[in-house]
């Protein structure tokens, strides 16, 4: 039954994907930047409802009083494909994902994330890409958006952590705005590198906001990285169970 509710799922997202990628494509050059986000936002509140319906997976969220009202930085745990495609829908302003520009050439889903005020790089451009970064992030916020980055870099499997990679934090000193934590369990319910979806409640825990005034890239991505795994062990203690 588990790989069943998955398969669904997955079909769900195959055959939702295209037209909702097509529409997108055709809506778009009539519409301003911001009315585009929150219409393919649509797209990502209608896989959170098909998680839901299909595989049982489910979220709470606590922290909201957190959120400013003024331009930040949101720097996430990065455990599954979950948590990019429910933040958008959760957040109250657009977010701006920093990604590789070969995600453009996707079919569908690529060509759409083009037509977004995002922030793409070629990371074959070293420092400069940071640099492209800064620049686009520094427009992308005087838009009113957040940008949000996976410190991690990557994935993590559940209960584990990786080094903290500090483009998040160099781009928040840089920029001169807070950063906003954000800690949850979604790879309980969606693991990383796997067909499978699981049956659960999945916690979006978003901490106070770090102030980045007078600090270093170090302290900053320090204070970033202790209070996210400090959360991870409060919202999920069977995981980092020894």
């Amino acid at each position: 039954m588990l790989f069943f509710r998955s398969l669904l799922f997955f079909l769900f997202q195959i055959f939702w994907t295209i037209p909702y990628a097509v529409a997108c494509m055709l809506a778009f050059p009539f519409m301003r930047p911001q009315n585009r986000y929150w219409f393919a936002v649509g797209w990502c509140r209608t896989m959170l409802k098909a998680a839901d319906v299909l595989c049982g997976i489910r979220y709470t969220v606590i922290g909201k009083e957190n959120l400013p009202d003024k331009p930040a930085i949101v720097l996430s745990k990065h455990q599954s494909a979950w948590e990019t495609i429910a933040l958008p829908a959760i957040m109250p302003r657009p977010l701006c994902y920093v990604f590789k520009r070969e995600l453009l050439y996707v079919p569908f889903f690529g060509w759409a994330l083009g037509l977004l005020s995002m922030i793409h790089i070629n990371r074959k451009d070293g420092i400069n890409a940071f640099n492209s970064v800064v620049t686009q992030g520094q427009a992308r916020l005087a838009e009113g958006s957040w940008i949000i980055i996976f410190p991690e870099g990557t994935r993590t499997p559940t209960g584990s952590r990786r080094k903290y990679k500090s483009g998040g934090a160099r781009l928040a000193t840089s920029t001169q705005v807070p950063v906003i934590p954000i800690a949850h369990n979604a790879g309980r319910a969606w693991p990383r590198q796997s067909f499978l979806k699981y049956p659960s409640l999945i916690t979006v825990s978003i901490g106070p906001l770090i102030e980045t005034a007078g600090l270093t890239p170090e302290q900053v991505g320090g204070k970033v990285e202790a209070w996210i795994e400090a959360e991870m062990e409060r919202i999920d203690p069977q995981a980092y169970r020894s």
